[in-house]
């Protein structure tokens, strides 16, 4: 039975996993080919498909099961070049990296071995990409004071109020600020409610090198297997194969509607575990049930979303999208430099991909990571050789 409690917390999960990271999603669409209309279907179909399947596992399971897009995977995308193709090329990128995930859940070897890779050098990585998109706030900040000033005020009062506060914050000012002083007619003729969108894949063995596994490996790491734990560490113990097939799959039917990644949720999650959504455990799972349906409501007015980020100035909506992403930078950086062992291993993944350099067709994501893969084994092997 769906209580108040549950619907209410399902709108929380919503707003904070739709809201608060939207525009990062938008912006990294349109960075690898996205037109306006196939960013605002994808962004729709991202939604739709995240909330799906947290409705089918958290019923089938009967566990507060949440799942999200993979907003590291977003901010990836962000700085990403356009492949040769458009658009098109960076989908069949996008089904690669839902294969991997499909095969990590049903090979174990394949799902070892992604675990295997340091989860220092993951975040390291992770934290290379994010470092240019959370700069943007402060280097546009001099060019449109009277735009990204207010924002990044209203991120700051959010932020002490609470950390889940900041980018909605940072959301009600720019809203403001755009009927003040955007170009609202942009919102004319903004459909209501948001059709997909399908768009033919093709593939590129580059795209799928830079986009496609790079895309696996930091939603794997980063959102997939935390969020499998975080159910955990609240006592639910759903099957992880049977968490990465589902996400995998769906990743995969839905990336030539736009979709770039669903995965296992970890803060949204949490949102639904604890004991705030309901004091009985066994009954928690209605609230991701309900974070599902918000999730399909939202996404049908992804269109008008995508217009008002048309109203104002692209620098204003990359600003948006860095400080949407700066609590991710935080906990990325913390954890890629906890662990003396590797520290600067991961200081050259972070330099390496933040560089943004592209060598051979390839991007600095994979090159970052393998510059650090292969410090970081040379450094094992002079630890083991200076051994007592």
């Amino acid at each position: 039975m769906i209580s108040l409690r549950h619907i209410a917390t399902g709108l929380v999960v919503a707003i904070v996993g739709f809201f608060g990271t939207f525009p990062i999603v938008i912006q990294g669409l349109s960075a690898v080919g996205a037109s306006p209309s196939q960013a605002s279907a994808g962004l729709m179909a991202s939604a739709m498909a995240m909330g799906l399947a947290a409705i089918g596992l958290s019923l089938f399971y009967r566990m507060p099961i949440s799942v999200a897009w993979s907003t590291p995977g977003a901010a990836l995308l962000a700085v990403s070049v356009a492949p040769q193709g458009g658009f098109s090329t960076a989908i069949g990128a996008f089904i690669v990296a839902g294969v991997l995930t499909l095969a990590a859940g049903l090979v174990r070897p394949l799902g070892r071995a992604a675990a295997a890779i340091p989860a220092n050098l993951a975040q390291a990585m992770l934290a290379g990409v994010l470092l240019p998109i959370c700069l943007v706030p402060f280097s546009a900040l001099p060019q449109l004071p009277y735009f990204i000033g207010p924002i990044i005020g209203a991120w700051i009062v959010g932020a002490l109020v609470h950390k889940l506060a900041a980018v909605p914050a940072a959301l009600i000012m720019t809203g403001i600020l755009t009927f003040l002083m955007g170009d609202i007619s942009a919102l004319d003729g903004a459909a209501l409610v948001t059709l997909p969108k399908w768009t033919l894949p093709t593939f590129s063995l580059t795209a799928a090198i830079s986009i496609g596994v790079p895309l696996f490996i930091v939603t794997m790491a980063t959102q997939n297997v935390p969020g499998i734990a975080i159910l955990r560490s609240y006592g639910y113990t759903p099957p992880p194969a049977a968490l990465l097939t589902t996400v995998g799959a769906g990743s995969i039917i839905a990336a030539p509607f736009g979709v770039f990644s669903i995965c296992v949720a970890a803060i949204t999650s949490a949102l639904c575990a604890n004991e705030d959504s309901d004091p009985d455990p066994e009954r928690r799972y209605m609230s991701a049930v309900m974070g599902g349906v918000f999730y399909c409501l939202f996404g049908l007015c992804a269109g008008v979303l995508t217009a008002f980020a048309a109203a104002v100035p692209a620098l204003v909506f990359g600003a948006l999208a860095g400080l949407a992403v700066l609590n991710v930078m935080a906990g990325a950086l913390r954890a890629a430099l906890i662990d003396d062992h590797g520290r600067e291993a991961a200081v050259l993944t972070i330099a390496v991909t933040a560089s943004g350099m592209s060598f051979a067709g390839i991007g600095a994501a994979v090159w970052g990571l393998l510059a650090g893969l292969l410090f970081f084994g040379l450094l094992t092997i002079r630890a083991g050789l200076t051994k007592p």
